[in-house]
């Protein structure tokens, strides 16, 4: 090994202008594909892979009207049906038709007024009115808005201060047909294996349809933007705010590239001025942050050449890589500078030989226990984890490639000179955690007990429910909006019920007359289909039934389904309700706009099923999702008598819960495996069991403290801080790398454990806190981002850090002196 690592030195070093020169071509060449590296935030990266209920919302969303929309809300400053507000909102309307991408806009100038009077169903077809139709009594317009069960908490806030103004877009066919075509393969993957040529086909898909994905994203974003453009030139007339799916994923794709940009500038910045503190040499500031620049800069080019995309969970890989190449580069400059104050006689070419020599191997278990601690997220089963996962990996092999061979490098460029030790004389904190751990050894166990105890209480208390509202913060426009609509037009994220009909076929005495009976019997199921003879009372009896059942549930705000139009048929009909005929004849003679609307999102006749459109409260602080999809479950079994197979529960709300859910699970077993690979990593590398158990012991500590914290503080586990413990194991299990190899060379040369701790700590103690030093420093800029999971993900790395410094520099040299790990090694003489 010593052999290969001189060779390779001597190659460096020899070679330092040609390999700087090659190093710079490739930077500059994958920087060009770096800055077009593309970022997704649809909801396809808040899904489970291979979710069985993803297929099935995607089967039953084929079956019903349904298109992507934008939503106003409309707080006008004068009474809602003044002259003033419906100029607004005609004005508002007007605009909003004229952006190319807007099919419809519907208003409460829009809407068919059922009530105003009240009218038969045959007046109602024959003239459909509107708040635009002439002779409008606004009294009446009023309270049907705010008593109709079609458009009160929907339509209009119930105290008819707030209006839903929904801008439906024009489908895009072709993105449809590349989804179909996709899912399609991708579904035939799943049970059988493709043919060569579907394999192929597939790739193609895949290709064409992210390429025309980014266009369809840069056409969202420009629709949003002349959306909003129209509504600032509205703000005088009242309070508006836009929301709206598309809306939220466009406002998570900018939230995550400015801090892409923003935080790896600033962290560059931070870590240049730390460095120049600690350091106090120009090269030592420049090694670092260029071998970390040329990483990231390297990594984001493959990733784009690769096809692999930044995701809300991913947006932080170049903060996180950025920390490990600094790391590295942290590591192997000390210990030149280290070599150099030992050996000021040798040349600048055998300085760097013998740092190399030192420092090779603790490098590439370094980057081997990240490696391990990222690609534990490929067991997740969440695609966007996963992906996370496989990057950081890369990303850690890079930075490890980077760091010894542009440092030897660029060293070997620079002239021999003797490193400033103003910080290092200053500065006694390793010194410091040496006298402790000789002098408190209670203290440390018992505060280290304290820490574990805490660490499990708070474990125990981990919740994984989060809304996709608390992502933002409270005084951004994305959070007020979703925040009024949530409170004021019904709730912000969907829930579907869907509920099946027996088919119930007719079967007829035949003995009289068989061929006349046949005859009738084929015609008569036939025409049940037709909607005539489809709208039952005993299936308006159930729909009224389940309806009810789903309005009484705690956190639920809008309820649609048909029964919101049988209940103004009763209304209509002073209590009698719609009968078939009534029902039939709306189906057929509604205009389509009218129908999609009020009927066809609704129900299916040809699959014979009713749908229910539940959209619940996000913000409400008591939300279980689990909880309250289970508590409908069994209602629908147990209150209205439907069978496991009468029904599905779908849609966004169930998938992100699916997600939430799996979450737990993963962070056990991704724990656990970490663990289980890193004790075999470390029993590998020191031969001994007994410092691989007081290894895992050391880095369970920091990975439970964030555990704790959020369990404590009511920080939800979400699809976010899923890689926490990841990053806690890379980044604790790295300086225990390390400082134990310093160590159990230090010992070898006098067998005195606690000398060897003390020498140990004046040595590699000093770049383990640096490194933490320059990472808690540079991670604190995040907690200015709007993103609410980003500043949540800053501010545990920072207890994580700051906990695995701790551990490392008091716990575990305590833990090897007591146990005597490296047993009783022969001195030899120095």
């Amino acid at each position: 090994m010593e052999k290969y690592v001189e060779m390779y030195s001597d190659f460096i070093t020899k070679n330092h202008k040609i390999v700087l020169s090659i190093l710079l071509l490739v930077t500059l060449f994958l920087g060009y594909f770096a800055v077009h590296l593309s970022v997704d935030a649809s909801a396809e990266t808040l899904l489970l892979e291979n979710d069985k209920d993803l297929q099935l919302t995607r089967e039953i969303h084929k079956r019903y009207t349904s298109s992507d929309y934008l939503v106003i809300s409309f707080s006008p400053n004068d009474p809602m049906l003044s002259e003033k507000s419906l100029n607004t909102i005609r004005s508002l309307k007007e605009a909003l038709l004229k952006v190319d991408s807007v099919k419809s806009v519907v208003s409460i100038l829009d809407v068919p007024l059922l009530e105003s009077p009240p009218r038969s169903i045959k007046e109602f077809i024959d003239d459909i009115r509107t708040l635009e139709s002439k002779d409008i009594n606004k009294t009446m317009v009023q309270e049907e808005f705010t008593t109709s069960p079609i458009y009160k908490n929907n339509l209009v806030s119930a105290d008819f201060k707030t209006t839903g103004i929904l801008i439906n877009l024009k489908d895009d066919t072709k993105y449809m047909e590349f989804v179909k075509a996709r899912n399609a393969l991708l579904d035939k993957q799943k049970v059988e294996k493709l043919t060569k040529e579907e394999s192929l086909q597939l790739k193609h898909i895949q290709k064409e349809f992210k390429e025309y994905r980014e266009v369809v994203k840069d056409k969202s974003h420009s629709v949003i933007k002349e959306v909003r453009d129209i509504i600032d030139m509205h703000k005088d007339s009242g309070q508006l705010f836009l929301g709206g799916v598309m809306m939220v994923a466009d406002d998570m794709i900018s939230f995550v590239k400015d801090d892409i940009k923003t935080y790896g500038i600033s962290v560059i910045l931070i870590m240049i001025l730390v460095l120049w503190i600690i350091f106090r040499q120009l090269r030592y500031v420049l090694i670092p942050v260029t071998v970390a620049f040329s990483a990231v800069v390297i990594t984001a080019g493959l990733y784009t050449l690769f096809g692999l995309e930044v995701t809300v969970i991913s947006s932080n890989f170049v903060s996180m890589q950025l920390i490990m190449a600094i790391s590295l580069s942290i590591h192997l400059v000390s210990n030149y500078r280290e070599n150099y104050i030992k050996n000021p006689e040798l040349s600048q070419k055998e300085i760097i030989a013998i740092t190399m020599g030192k420092m090779v191997l603790p490098m590439s278990f370094v980057v081997c226990s990240s490696i391990v601690a990222y690609m534990s997220l490929i067991s997740s089963g969440i695609l966007p984890v996963m992906n996370f996962g496989w990057m950081m990996a890369v990303a850690s092999c890079i930075s490890f490639l980077f760091a010894i061979i542009f440092s030897p490098a660029m060293l070997m460029a620079l002239k021999k000179k003797a490193p400033v030790l103003t910080y290092d004389k200053f500065t006694k904190l390793t010194l410091a955690c040496a006298n402790a751990v000789k002098a408190y050894p209670k203290t440390i166990y018992l505060g280290s007990l304290a820490v574990v105890i805490f660490s499990i209480v708070g474990t125990t208390q981990l919740v994984v429910e989060n809304s996709m509202i608390n992502y933002f913060r409270d005084k951004t426009e994305i959070y007020q909006g979703m925040k009024k609509i949530d409170e004021n037009l019904g709730g912000t994220t969907p829930l579907e019920v869907v509920v099946r009909f027996p088919k119930k076929q007719v079967t007829l005495d035949k003995s009289s007359d068989p061929s006349v009976l046949d005859s009738f019997e084929e015609e008569f199921n036939k025409q049940s289909g037709e909607a005539q003879y489809w709208f039952t009372d005993q299936k308006m009896e159930e729909i009224l039934k389940i309806q009810t059942f789903l309005e009484s549930m705690n956190n639920v705000g809008n309820v649609s389904s048909l029964a919101t139009l049988l209940r103004v048929g009763k209304i209509i009909k002073n209590g009698q309700g719609l009968d078939s005929f009534e029902l039939g004849i709306l189906y057929k003679a509604l205009p389509e706009e009218d129908k999609n609307m009020l009927l066809d999102s609704y129900i299916n006749i040809e699959n014979d099923e009713a749908r229910f459109i539940i959209r619940i409260k996000d913000s409400s602080k008591d939300l279980r999702r689990e909880e309250l999809i289970n508590t409908i479950r069994a209602g629908l079994e147990k209150e209205i008598g439907l069978k496991e197979s009468d029904f599905d529960i779908v849609g966004m709300m169930v998938l992100y819960n699916n997600m939430l859910q799996s979450l737990y699970q993963t962070q056990i077993l991704t724990v656990g495996e970490t663990i289980s690979i890193l004790g075999l990593m470390f029993l590998f590398l020191f031969r001994s069991v007994k410092i691989g158990l007081i290894a895992i012991v050391v880095n369970i500590i920091p990975i439970g403290i964030v555990f704790g914290i959020m369990g404590v503080f009511k920080i939800p586990l979400d699809i976010m801080n899923i890689t926490i413990a990841a990053i806690a194991f890379d980044m604790a299990m790295n300086n225990t790398v390390y400082y134990y190899l310093r160590f159990r060379a230090e010992l070898k040369k006098d067998g005195d454990y606690v000398a060897s701790m003390v020498r140990s700590h004046a040595s590699v103690g000093n770049p383990m806190y640096y490194c933490a030093g320059v990472t808690v420093i540079g991670f604190m800029v995040l907690v200015t981002s709007n993103f609410v999971p980003t500043i949540v993900f800053g501010l545990l790395t920072v207890a994580t850090i700051f906990v695995a410094i701790v551990a490392d520099l008091l716990l575990s040299p305590l833990l090897l002196i007591t146990f005597k790990a490296f047993g009783t090694p022969k001195t030899k003489e120095l």
